[in-house]
Order: structure tokens, then C-alpha cells, then sequence
């Protein structure tokens, strides 16, 4: 059967009434962020799918040509508004949003209505294992089909309209192909790292207009292939209290039996200067707490701006901060990972420089690298250096990873860089602009082979899909 058995796929845990306020709800059933198509519970075989842009309940088969099934799959991916709950994009990278109560699909435009209005929490159906998909700005509302046109309708407690809102997930009529983007959904500065053998991934969250999103979240594999999502790990909100804003390019390390999530914030009022913070935890996936309850780097303390820290823990246990955009520096930390000295800091900024800092080391040579032109165009680049120190000096060695236009590839950057342990197999992680509809503000995560000449230098590096 292509149908998903029953609750595999669902932790339902359903609410007595319904939320008539309007006011976001949470979602009550947890679904899997992966391709999916979603069957009608009361006309078997017509699924939810989008013609010229319109959504509608239409009847697909396995002899329905290509585009009538990839028209009809969705991949759920992480909620545009709220963690708790999720979006449905296309496999065109539109989503799909309610707008004058109609259902849709179009581009994502980041700012709070649309991603409110493309957000819908799941909660458990009319028959066992299906759903149904209430409104995150109008939880009284729900996805309902009505002559087979999708529309955002009242609840009403009777069977008729129970059953035009509930739906069933089913195998997706066009499944993922592509070994990119590993995690589904828009999640950008990637940090990848491996801690207590396992590869743990933070990214920044995307799909924000002017990149304002609030949160992290962390994932982990043991295979960069298969990855659990481990939920939000630091919300600016409720968890920083000198910062509600501009959740960016966090970076975790370990040290003490601690783990330390160094980030960048800002606020919403208005005031565009940010400033590097410090979280701790006892556990690679949170919860963190804010160090200090104060910036560790404040905005205008150094020139440039006060984003993307990356830590590097030498051999020896020293450990390293580096940041900045526009002017890349770097200071010992403390052992306390908290502090340091300022009469330490450095500026190392190279030629091209913009942003992203990442330094590694292999057989004694320290690679410095970072990013080149500026997220929002299809020529964000990475670059590197090498040097005998994680200090430097640094000599230049060129361009490693750009854009791939022949496969839709742009803007690959802000990366990271792990090796396998117990091996020499490395790989990076970074983001591009979501393939095939996105932008600056809609970009995914890939992961792919970083590979070594045998003089040391990195081999250019093939973004693929």
C-alpha cells in the first residue's frame, strides 16, 4: 500500500476543543519533515496538489503523468512561523499558504504574514492515523476540501467536515532523487561538527525576510545522511535578554564536559547593529542557557560587524574565537571559554575577505578559510588560506567552492568543515540558495567531499544536488 501505516508516522496527542481565539496554536501531532503526498480520507486516490498555483483535491495514479505527481508531493519541512508546527513545500521550492481563504502555492517572501500564512499545525484527523491541518494565524480555521477546491474554512464539529479536512500521509508520488539538501526546509550557515562520535549540525533558521529569525535548532547523525531533529536549542526570545533578533551562523564547541553555542543577535526595533553572544549546555542538544546575560563581543566594541564566531580547539586544548564581517579577527580563549584577554585580539583579514571565518588543521597546516561576495548574490564564494599557526601568518591559496549554474547551484558559502573520525575523510558543509526557487533568504543546507592534494592544498570542491 502507498499509504503510511496509521501512527508511525504521528505522536497524536489530541486536544479536547478547538482554539476559537485567534492565536497560533501548537501542534499536536509531530510529522515527518520528508517528501510526502496527502491522500483524502473521504475520496481515496485524489490527493492534495497544485494547478497553476491553485491547490485542489485531484485524482492521481500511477499512470498520471510526471508533472500531475510532482505537482502532488510536498515535502513538510520545518513550520515558515513556528517550530512547533509546519509548512508544505512544493517540488518547484514554492509553499503552500492560504491567502483570501483559498489555498496556493507561491514563492516565500519572508515577512511575518506570509510565513504565518504558510504555517499549519497538525492534529490528529477523523479516522486513525490521518490529519488535519489547522491554521497557525487562524486556529479556528482548517484545510477542508469543498467541490475539490482547498479552501481555509470554520471548524465545525460534524462528520461532513471532519472528514473534507482530514487527511492521510501517503509515499510521495515523486520522491527526493538528490543526495542535497540533507536537512529538508531552509536552514543556512551550517556548523557542522562531530561530538562523542556523532555528527551534530547547527544551523542558522532561514527563510526570514532581512534574515530575522529568532531560533536554533540542532540535528545529529551517524551517517550525514540520516539526521534527527533534536528541536530548538536557544530561542533569543525567551532565553537572551539582550537579544530578540537576527538568530545567525551559531557555532558549537566542547570543552570542560561542557558545550558552548557561540552565536550572533540582535534586536527588532529597528537598531542594526549585532553582537556575539555565548550559550552552555550539559548536552550537545541543549537546552542552552546565555553565559553571561550580556554579549561577549558588544556591537562597535571592534570595526566591523560583530557576526558569525566560529571556535577552534588546537591540539594542545587552546582554544581560539574568530569572527567579523568585514574585518576577520581572532583571540585565545580563556579556559572558561566564556572570556578573554582583549590585548590578544587580532586582526587576520585576507584579500576577499567578507565573512564566515573557519580554521581546521591537518598534518600541521592550518587552513583559514571563509566567504567571498555577499549571501544575497549567486557569487558567494569560499576561499582559504594556510598557515603554521591557528595565528597565521596566512598565505592566500584561492577559490575552493562557487556557484554550479549548469545545476541551479548559487551562492554556495558560509561553510564548515569536518573529518570522519578515525579517517582523513573530510567534508564540508555549507548553504546555497534553495534549489530550484530561492534567493538569499531562501537558502538550504549541503554537505559534500572536501578532498586534499598530495601537497596539502584542498582540490576544488563540487557542490552537488
Amino acid at each position: 500500500m502507498r499509504i503510511v501505516s496509521a501512527l508511525a508516522l504521528l505522536t497524536v496527542a489530541i486536544a479536547g476543543t478547538v482554539l476559537a481565539a485567534p492565536e497560533p496554536v501548537t501542534a499536536a501531532a509531530s510529522l515527518p519533515t520528508a517528501p510526502q503526498s496527502l491522500e483524502s480520507v473521504n475520496y481515496p486516490g485524489r490527493y492534495v496538489r497544485h494547478l497553476s498555483n491553485a491547490g485542489q483535491l485531484a485524482a492521481v495514479t500511477a499512470s498520471s503523468d510526471a508533472q500531475t505527481k510532482r505537482d502532488a508531493t510536498f515535502t513538510v519541512v520545518n513550520g515558515l512561523a513556528s517550530p512547533t508546527c509546519y509548512s508544505f513545500q512544493t517540488k518547484d521550492g514554492l509553499f503552500l499558504r492560504h491567502r483570501d481563504w483559498r489555498l496556493r502555492v507561491d514563492p516565500n517572501t519572508g515577512d511575518q504574514t506570509f510565513r504565518a500564512d504558510a504555517t499549519f499545525c497538525a492534529v490528529a484527523g477523523s479516522v486513525a492515523g490521518s490529519i488535519s491541518l489547522v491554521s497557525y494565524n487562524y486556529p479556528d480555521r482548517r484545510i477542508r476540501h469543498r467541490d475539490f477546491a482547498l479552501t481555509l474554512d470554520a471548524y465545525q464539529d460534524i462528520p461532513q467536515f471532519r472528514a473534507d479536512s482530514s487527511f492521510r500521509l501517503a509515499a510521495p508520488w515523486a520522491p527526493k532523487t538528490t543526495k542535497n539538501p540533507v536537512i529538508p526546509g531552509l536552514f543556512a550557515d551550517p556548523h557542522l561538527t562531530v561530538l562523542n562520535g556523532r555528527y551534530y549540525l547547527y544551523p542558522t533558521t532561514d527563510g526570514y525576510a532581512s534574515w530575522s529569525g529568532t531560533y536554533y535548532k540542532a540535528f545529529s547523525s551517524t551517517d550525514l545522511v540520516n539526521w534527527t531533529d533534536h528541536g530548538v536549542i536557544l530561542d533569543h526570545g525567551p532565553d537572551v535578554s539582550w537579544a530578540d533578533n537576527s538568530a545567525w551562523a551559531p557555532a558549537v564547541a566542547a570543552k570542560n564536559g561542557r558545550y558552548y553555542l557561540y552565536f550572533s543577535g540582535g534586536l527588532a526595533s529597528g537598531n542594526t547593529a549585532k553582537q556575539l553572544g555565548v550559550a552552555v549546555a550539559d548536552s550537545p542538544t541543549g537546552p542552552f542557557r546565555d553565559a553571561l546575560g550580556q554579549p561577549l563581543i558588544r556591537s562597535g566594541q571592534y570595526s566591523g560587524q560583530a557576526i558569525d564566531p566560529m571556535v577552534f580547539t588546537d591540539t594542545d586544548g587552546r582554544s581560539y574565537l574568530y569572527w567579523g564581517q568585514g574585518v576577520a579577527r581572532v583571540v585565545p580563549l580563556n579556559d572558561d571559554m566564556v572570556s578573554f584577554d582583549p590585548a590578544q585580539v587580532r586582526v587576520i583579514t585576507p584579500a576577499g575577505y567578507n565573512e564566515a571565518p573557519f580554521v581546521f588543521e591537518r598534518n600541521g597546516v592550518y587552513y583559514f578559510m571563509w566567504s567571498e561576495n555577499d549571501t544575497r548574490s549567486e557569487d558567494y564564494r569560499v576561499a582559504y588560506a594556510t598557515g603554521p599557526s591557528p595565528l597565521g601568518p596566512w598565505t592566500k591559496r584561492g577559490i575552493v567552492l562557487q556557484k554550479r549554474l549548469d545545476a541551479g547551484i548559487k551562492g554556495p558559502g558560509h561553510h564548515s568543515v569536518v573529518r570522519a573520525p578515525g579517517s582523513d575523510t573530510w567534508y564540508v558543509a555549507y548553504h546555497r540558495f534553495a534549489v530550484p526557487a530561492g534567493n538569499g533568504t531562501n537558502r538550504e543546507t549541503a554537505i559534500d567531499r572536501l578532498e586534499f592534494h598530495s601537497d596539502g592544498t584542498i582540490r576544488p570542491i563540487l557542490p552537488t544536488l
